[in-house]
């Protein structure tokens, strides 16, 4: 890593709405000879810097996240930027920044002297244990239990065993471990919170309330996060190893696992502009150039246009994840690449004319249950910061996950059980998150009430009926993972790892003729507003391969001399990754 000069990210406000800003008050010291800082104040800056390094990128807000890549290599959102064509590098700045802000905490800039999450982790779990203040350690270890293992998912190796101990030992350079080592260590130290998180609180004991901006310092929340992030571990191993005793002893005690929507691990944003605490994806209601496209593949599966799966069954959550700042009669700004009725967008690796031009007024944005933007009552109106809160959380592991995870299991034959019946909860459960976000991000806007309601009933017995007709696993498992993947919008560190693991969902492949432009039976696009049903002259293609994990960091390669050599993307798998 960088020889940086290191500094603590001290949380300036400490209130449940307060997320990733740039309103810390930093304090300056030499990291051989460094202050003591309150646990108060590190707990809440680990959560929001873990946050910021996994979810989007907002340079507003100071977050960069790889959701910002990984939401289009996902097929979720669409860009003009190199992420485009999987062609991100180690220079692409969400996947540099987010890389130093998680394990060295600043920018790539040789002046940066900004303490990681990491590096306040470390600080925090140890601080903790001297002082015997075992909640606080128990919840570090969670937290950098699942931000490294977020971090080998991605990339595979990482420096774990020798990372932010410069201060220790000096060495400026840490080695890189295989992912395949520090996998076990992760769940070890998973085990060592539970244990933490259980010791008997003293009178002297120090332990979180209202500094946790998580779970405001309730235990009982944090061993369920624990067991939970276990399960999810565990699954992504399992085609490299048997994990059915693992798994079947963490699931004997449903309970100790999160099992209510309000139990979901997240962070919760709030709506003040300044600093910025708003949802990062929120940005596209500030900026005045919009940058994130609502992924025309996402879009047509959702809508029921895709000849391959869910055809003709239109999810009730499309109002809810995409506002239409057009009518269907809307004159656009400029010519348009993809436009069904309002919903406008490009494609993923086009080349067509109309790529390029500006229609930053009329483009399809995030709706309310990603981002906390609009939700689409059929009233199109040009986006703005005045319009809606940015308050939807950032859902970084869920209930709804966990009974995908489960329905995943069981149609492995890893445990026992009817995945139809688990995929049924899980869809559901996905209903009923969407109302979890609305209650915290709609402010004055009058939403309707999704989880429980006929249009949902109706959405769900269609897709059960769709996969009663599947004759093999492999085909129930396409309908498992295309719903995970459905729910997961906002959050694509998961879903990127799922693809790799299982081989679905289907994403869009720009080579292959029935999934270009006009490639399916009843294409819903109207090329020209003026001409519906016209094909638009686009051409799609692509000649990289997909990315089985990102490339090192430029910040990285440049300084550490430690750091593995090139890697080509599309030929490094992650060590779990056996499809």
């Amino acid at each position: 890593m960088k020889r940086i000069k290191f500094r603590y990210i001290i949380l300036g406000m400490l209130v449940t709405s307060t997320a990733c800003t740039k309103g810390f008050l930093d304090i300056n010291k030499d990291p051989n000879n460094p202050a003591k800082v309150s646990l108060s104040q590190l707990l809440p800056a680990t959560e929001m810097g873990l946050a910021s390094s996994l979810g989007f990128t907002n340079d507003n807000s100071g977050a960069r996240g790889l959701t910002e890549v990984l939401a289009v290599y996902t097929h979720q959102v669409t860009v003009r930027e190199d992420p485009d064509k999987y062609g991100a590098t180690g220079s692409d700045f969400s996947i540099d920044n987010s890389w130093v802000n998680f394990w060295a905490g600043a920018p790539a800039q040789e002046t940066s002297d900004v303490f990681g999450t990491m590096q306040n982790l470390e600080v925090m779990i140890k601080q903790a244990t001297d002082g015997r203040n075992m909640r606080y350690a128990g919840i570090g270890k969670i937290l950098k239990a699942y931000g490294v293992s977020q971090f080998i998912d991605a990339y595979g190796d990482v420096p774990y065993t020798e990372a932010t101990k410069f201060g220790e030992t000096g060495n400026r350079y840490p080695k890189f471990d295989k992912g395949s080592e520090v996998y076990p260590k992760l769940l070890a130290l998973l085990d060592e919170a539970i244990v933490d998180l259980g010791v008997k609180l003293e009178p002297t004991t120090l332990y979180p309330d209202k500094d946790d901006i998580m779970y405001g310092g309730n235990k009982d929340s944090w061993i369920k996060v624990a067991n939970t992030i276990k399960l999810k571990l565990y699954n992504q191993l399992r085609l490299i190893q048997d994990v059915s005793g693992p798994v079947n002893a963490l699931l004997a005690n449903p309970g100790k696992l999160i099992s209510a929507t309000d139990e979901g691990f997240m962070l919760k944003y709030g709506t003040v502009p300044s600093p910025d605490n708003r949802n990062p994806g929120f940005n596209e209601y500030v900026a005045t150039q919009k940058s994130h496209y609502q992924s025309p593949w996402f879009y047509e599966i959702l809508k029921g246009y895709n000849g391959q799966i869910f055809t003709g069954i239109e999810d009730p959550r499309v109002p809810y994840y995409f506002f239409r700042q057009a009518g269907a009669e809307t004159e656009p700004q400029n010519g348009t690449e993809y436009r069904d009725g309002g919903f406008i967008s490009i494609y993923f690796a086009s080349s067509g004319p109309n790529r390029d031009k500006t229609n930053d007024k009329v483009i399809s944005v995030f709706g309310i249950y990603p981002v906390g933007g609009r939700y689409d009552d059929g009233n199109p109106t040009a986006v703005s910061s005045k319009n809606a809160t940015g308050a939807a959380p950032l859902r970084l592991l869920t209930y709804a996950d966990r009974l995908f995870i489960e329905a995943e299991l069981m149609n492995a034959k890893v445990i026992a059980g009817d995945p139809r019946a688990k995929l049924s909860a899980a869809i559901d459960e996905s209903m009923k998150q969407v109302d979890f976000v609305v209650g915290m991000a709609r402010g004055a806007q009058s939403v309707p009430v999704l989880g429980g309601t006929a249009r949902a009933t109706a959405y769900r017995d269609a897709v059960l009926a769709e996969y009663d007709k599947a004759t093999t696993d492999t085909r129930r498992l396409e309908y498992i993972m295309t719903e995970k993947w459905i729910q997961s919008f906002g959050f694509s560190c998961d879903q990127y790892t799922d693809y790799r693991r299982t081989g679905y969902p289907v994403l869009f492949d720009p080579n292959n003729a029935v999934q270009a432009p006009g490639g399916f039976v009843q294409p819903p696009i109207n090329g020209d507003f003026k001409n519906p049903g016209a094909q638009p002259k686009v051409k799609v293609s692509n000649g990289r391969k997909y990315p089985l994990s990102l490339p090192w960091p430029a910040s990285e390669a440049n300084v550490n001399p430690n750091t593995p050599p090139a890697k080509n993307p599309d030929a490094a798998p992650v060590f779990w990754d056996k499809n």
